[in-house]
């Protein structure tokens, strides 16, 4: 009875995709990183961003295999 809900939520994981606003607001974080131009607290909200995101790529990737 479940299972078709269970399907639903792994496609939508699948599906996943920040939105352009969020995008945009990591743009600058991403770049200032990359010169090593981050203030603590800013490296520590870019750090925590990248771990969320690399949560939810290792998700994706396992509902992506449960297709």
């Amino acid at each position: 009875m479940l299972e078709p809900l269970g399907h639903c939520l792994i496609r939508g994981v699948a599906a996943l995709r920040a939105d352009p606003g969020m995008q945009r607001r990591l743009e600058e974080p991403a770049e200032k990183n990359a010169e090593s131009r981050l203030t603590s607290q800013e490296q520590e909200e870019y750090d925590a961003y990248v771990e969320e995101l690399d949560v939810i790529a290792i998700l994706q990737t396992k509902a992506r295999k449960a297709l």
